[in-house]
């Protein structure tokens, strides 16, 4: 009996089916409890009146930078941080695997990604300016208005809180939009739900693609589809071969930095190369990109595949 005792069957896993469906439940949630809390921080703070008008993207009001920040921390941030943790310890209770936080990994892969992003980053002007001339058929021509409109006043939001006339407001961007928003976008799509679609599928491709399609529609940016698919493609197979969330992190941070400094520089007038110019580069430069991103992509595979053999005695997909 006291053997029994000591040897519980084992927990019953939930399906995989089951999991996506609980964590898009969660994360909604927590969005909509997050929306709550940070609606009530602004009441209370400025007034009904600035929560109105930010809610309207009328921002000249007074503090609507400060009030879009709380916004977007408790209401964006905060809930796409505690969804993944709750499922990850709680429902599945495997951290380990749905979270990858562990950094067994060859560090050489820090720099590979660094590299990679930056030759990236050309490959991303192109599909973003393919994205741009993208036109829906003359029948859902009062969707693609809704979408142009939508966007334009997500681009207003995003203008106020990317003013940075000091050096201090753009290491607080940095670490911001960098980094805190890589770290929890990248625990959500590539910790759990990337892992959920390789147990559901049994196919490391098809999970990263679904991934990546469902991390860029997230974003409710049409005209920006394309380039948020590609890197979603990037930091999935970035999970995928080494094993850890950190290289994705690392290089969503490279992504989300670079436009951070870039706008920077730009409003200060350091440099006076435009970040929202449609095209800087030459058709030549976009294939190099492509070809350089693809053979470092795949010195990034062949690390990771030569170190997993090592200490695993197991060659990756």
């Amino acid at each position: 009996m006291t053997e029994g005792l000591s040897n519980p069957l084992p927990r019953k896993q939930i399906s995989p089916a089951l999991q996506f469906l609980i964590l898009i439940g969660l994360l909604v949630i927590t969005l909509f409890v997050g929306t709550m809390i940070g609606a009530t921080i602004i009441t209370a703070k400025y007034g009904s009146d600035t929560l109105t008008a930010i809610m309207q993207s009328k921002l000249d009001v007074p503090n609507a930078g400060t009030a879009l920040w709380i916004l977007q921390f408790a209401s964006t941030t905060f809930p796409i941080l505690v969804t993944p943790i709750i499922f990850a310890y709680l429902i599945v209770q495997e951290p380990e695997d749905y979270l990858k936080h562990h950094y067994h990994f060859p560090w050489t892969l820090i720099i590979v990604v660094a590299l990679t992003m930056c030759a990236a980053q050309v490959s991303i002007e192109y599909l973003g300016n393919l994205n741009q001339k993208m036109v829906l058929p003359h029948a859902l021509k009062g969707l693609e208005d809704w979408m142009k409109q939508s966007e334009q006043e997500a681009q207003k939001l995003s203008d106020t809180m990317m003013r940075m006339p000091t050096l201090a407001g753009m290491v607080f961007d940095l670490l911001f939009i960098g980094l805190l928003t890589a770290i929890v976008e990248e625990i959500l799509f590539r910790g759990c739900m990337q892992t959920i679609f390789v147990h559901w599928t049994k196919n490391i491709h098809v999970a990263i693609w679904i991934t990546a399609i469902l991390f860029s529609a997230f974003h409710l940016e049409f005209y920006g589809f394309l380039p948020r698919l590609f890197l979603g493609l990037l930091f999935g197979y970035f999970v995928a071969w080494s094993g850890s969330i950190w290289p994705a992190i690392i290089g969503h941070f490279v992504n989300n930095g670079a436009i951070v400094v870039w706008e920077y520089l730009y409003q200060n007038k350091i440099t006076h190369i435009n970040p929202d110019v449609q095209q800087i580069f030459t058709n030549t430069a976009y294939w190099i990109s492509f070809v350089v991103t693809l053979v470092l992509l795949f010195i990034y595979w062949y690390i990771s595949n030569k170190w997993h053999s090592m200490h695993y005695g197991e060659e990756l997909d």
